[in-house]
């Protein structure tokens, strides 16, 4: 693992390492059989040029960028962290941009970023459960996001039949080639502007309900059992959340 440290600080190696990652990536999906369920919730979006956020949890980030159109904007919230900036070039390679910035570092900007780019009608993407965990458990971040933006999240996962979960905190899937594979798309999700702490609260559920409900409905369909998420954190864990979602990150 030290070893693997020290590679990755080298930016040549680095640069490598997220072009054979985005290679992989599309010989996963270019080898696979793909269905699209609910397909049709982010389309009236993206053919009527409404912005939205697209919300996903961080184990299931590998094939997120062909959930997307291609050609269609989005810019992705990604941590200032090394492991962020692998994620944040790996992607780039699809055309995906990214805003650098955390809960920790770089908040203000990065959501000031995100709210410029709703507004002007560019979509985002938000791991809701980056860069930490728990895992599979929303931060209100996200709903204070499309508070501020009037902007509703759509929730986005995916599955395939063949795949490798690691021990990672997100339970990371790793997807296989030749393999079906499967994307879900969930109900958007939309918060007012005059939304009050408990409305933002029970927004924060729901996105964190229906993200669980689309995820295990993707696994169900290619024959696996959920992934359960990590125990809540307990009652005050949407107060102890900053306004700003946490980026991805390993």
């Amino acid at each position: 693992m030290g070893m693997v440290k020290t590679l990755t600080r080298t930016e040549g190696v680095r640069r490598f390492l997220c072009w054979l990652a985005a290679q992989y990536i599309r010989l996963v999906h270019a080898t696979g059989r793909w269905q699209v369920v609910g397909g049709e919730l982010p389309r009236a979006f993206w053919d009527e040029g409404r912005p939205f956020i697209l919300a996903f949890w961080h184990g299931r980030i590998l094939m997120m960028p062909y959930c997307w159109r291609r050609r269609q904007p989005i810019r992705m919230l990604i941590s200032q962290h090394r492991d962020g900036q692998i994620i944040a070039r790996t992607v780039s390679h699809f055309g995906i941009e990214t805003i650098v910035g955390s809960s920790s570092k770089g908040g203000t900007a990065a959501l000031r970023a995100m709210l410029q780019s709703l507004k002007g009608g560019t979509c985002v993407g938000i791991t809701p459960d980056g860069p930490r965990g728990p895992r599979m458990r929303a931060s209100e971040g996200i709903v204070q996001v499309a508070k501020l933006s009037g902007r509703p999240i759509i929730p986005c996962s995916f599955s395939t039949r063949r795949r490798k979960i690691l021990g990672s905190w997100d339970r990371f899937s790793v997807a296989l080639p030749f393999s079906r594979g499967v994307f879900v798309w969930g109900t958007p999700i939309a918060v007012a502007a005059d939304a009050k702490a408990s409305d933002l609260a029970k927004a924060r559920e729901a996105v964190e309900a229906g993200l669980n409900a689309i995820t295990d409905e993707a696994d169900r369909r290619m024959g696996h059992a959920p992934i359960a998420p990590a125990p809540a954190s307990g009652p005050d864990q949407a107060a102890a959340d900053t306004a700003l979602p946490r980026g991805a990150e390993r």
